[in-house]
Order: structure tokens, then sequence, then C-alpha cells
């Protein structure tokens, strides 16, 4: 947690005034909202399907997954406030790349979430790997955009990038180990 505490007193000392905070916690709000969604479609599947799967060896324990996912949603929360604090001075600017940056976030954001209901509530592997290769693609781009705008915010996006193809090498490992 410590690690959580120096990021966050980094964004509010370096990159916020005190007005900015309450656009700051909307934005980890909307992140970590858009992760409660996603989970309640694995609810009734954790207990029962998903507890059968074969699991490839790498697999982490249940309990690692929830943790991981709340501080990747945070990092997203705080990498979206980082672009809008440094896109909305450039609305009105020569800047285009702010609501293609923006439209990229929340197309990933949708992603991610539909990916756990392809795969905890339709129970489809194969469907949920192609859509995570979809979501891959999408982060990058969110990426690429939001260095464009704001290069710590992109930075921060880093861990979820690699867990979310670590996540595809894990859903690939279920479909061809389950079929």
């Amino acid at each position: 947690m410590t690690f959580l505490k120096k990021l966050l007193l980094i964004v509010i000392n370096n990159h916020m005034k005190k007005k900015d905070l309450l656009l700051l916690l909307l934005c980890v709000f909307v992140t970590e909202f858009a992760g409660f969604i996603g989970s309640i479609y694995n609810i009734t599947s954790l207990t029962t399907w998903y507890r059968v799967l074969q699991k490839s060896p790498l697999n982490p324990p249940d309990w690692v997954f929830a943790p991981v996912w709340i501080i990747l949603f945070l990092l997203m929360g705080v990498s979206l406030f980082m672009v809008i604090r440094a896109g909305h001075r450039k609305f009105f600017g020569p800047s285009r790349l702010f609501h293609p940056a923006l439209i990229a976030f929340f197309i990933q954001l949708i992603l991610n979430i539909f990916w756990t209901f392809i795969f905890f509530y339709l129970r489809s592997p194969f469907s949920a790997f192609i859509e995570i290769l979809f979501l891959i693609a999408a982060i990058i781009v969110t990426m690429y955009y939001f260095y464009r705008l704001k290069p710590a915010a992109a930075y921060l996006l880093i861990p979820y990038l690699v867990w979310v193809i670590f996540a595809g090498y894990l859903n690939l490992s279920f479909y061809l180990l389950n079929s």
C-alpha cells in the first residue's frame, strides 16, 4: 500500500490543485465502478464453473485477482484524471487528441466489462479470448493518445496492459485445457 500512498501524494502535490480533488475522486469512482459492474457477472460462476476448470500452472491463487484489479482500476482512474487535467486546457486549443483519448479510454473500459460478461456469464473462454485481443489493442490505443497528452498518464497504464496480456494467456489456457 505504500506505493499507492506515494502515487496519490505525487498526483496530489504535483498535478492538481485542491479544487481538482473532486475530479480525481470522480475519475477513480468511474473506473472502480466499471470494475464493480464487471464483477457482477462473475459472482455465480466463481464458485461453480470457474472452480472446476483446468488451470494453467501460472494461474495465480483466486484471492490475488480482486486486489490486483482494484489497484489497476485505481491507476486507470488516476491516469484518466491526468489526461482530463492536461486535455481540458487544450480542449479549445489546437489539440485534437483530447476527444480521441477519452473515446479510446471508455472503449477499453467497456471492453474490460464485456470480457467479464463473456468469460464468466456466458462461460465462453474462446469468445472471451478473441475479445481480450480487442481489449489489448484498445489499451494500446488509449496509451498512445494518453502519452501524447500526458506521458505519465500512459505510464500508469503499463501495469494494466501487462496484466491484461497475462490474462489473455490465462484465458487461452482455459480454452485449450478445457475444450
